[in-house]
């Protein structure tokens, strides 16, 4: 596909459920390796309809991660413009309402025939070019898949679908973090904590925790940070933003129980 189109192509690493691939080159090798990659979906589709009872043949999908300030040229004013590029090239467009997690990007998706996709996407690139993106834009970076915890009868669960399965190697933590407080959270190696003794039955600990990663742990308004608070039963404050510093101060409070586990919950987040 590089040779053919000219285009640079990379493929984000890692193991998680979505991968970036990011095409830069003049605007004809981005289409050239876009048309490329829209028929490798394509023969996807059809192969995997060989084999399967499906009548109707799925549309090729994709994803593309545009930055938040140029998706308002995307729309057009009442939506004109999104409506103009879905009746000319028949292609489905949908920009997202949210932001994609711990970025200024937003996903949109577009899905169709390749023929309709391709001239989908060389009519966003003509606005994209038209309108630069304003500011900053902090990229998506895909997280590994994590599923959400449940600590139950002294058991930790991960929630797949609708079931909860029970999960050994947290569990084992949840119990060391009961049994033996104040374990060491992840990333730090000095054995217990200075001043921290596991015989007073409330304690408090502090954390910083860097600016940019203040917000996954807090979550959509405050949803992950109560879930913490609910699991771990300490007590967590989370100072406001100090001029020029690149960390917020956390503070948990509890036993020393329910501080490592704390700890151990805002690690894993």
């Amino acid at each position: 596909m590089r040779e053919e189109s000219g285009a640079r192509i990379n493929i984000s690493e890692g193991t998680c459920p979505e991968r970036i691939v990011t095409i830069t080159g003049p605007t004809d090798a981005i289409f050239k390796a876009f048309s490329m990659i829209a028929l490798k979906f394509e023969e996807d589709i059809n192969a995997s309809m060989t084999n399967s009872s499906v009548t109707s043949k799925p549309p090729v999908t994709l994803r593309l991660v545009v930055p938040a300030s140029q998706c308002g040229s995307l729309i057009g004013k009442g939506g004109s413009k999104i409506k103009e590029i879905r009746e000319s090239t028949g292609a489905q467009v949908q920009v997202a309402g949210d932001m994609l997690p711990n970025s200024t990007e937003r996903a949109v998706t577009i899905s169709g025939t390749p023929d309709a996709i391709i001239q989908c996407v060389k009519q966003i690139c003509v606005v994209m070019l038209e309108s630069p993106p304003k500011g900053a834009t902090i990229p998506y970076r895909p997280k590994p898949a994590s599923a959400p915890i449940i600590f139950a009868g002294g058991q930790a669960f991960t929630i797949q679908g609708q079931y909860a399965i029970p999960h050994p190697d947290l569990t084992k933590l949840h119990q060391l973090a009961m049994q033996h407080p104040p374990f060491t959270p992840l990333g730090q190696t000095t054995p217990g904590f200075p001043g921290l003794d596991a015989t007073t039955p409330t304690s408090s600990h502090e954390l910083t925790i860097p600016n940019d990663l203040i917000g996954c742990i807090i979550g959509r308004q405050g949803s992950k940070i109560n879930e913490i608070r609910q699991m771990s039963g300490a007590q967590i404050k989370i100072a406001n933003a100090t001029e020029g510093s690149a960390e917020r101060q956390v503070t948990i409070t509890g036993s020393p129980a329910n501080i490592s586990l704390a700890q151990y919950l805002i690690n894993a987040r």
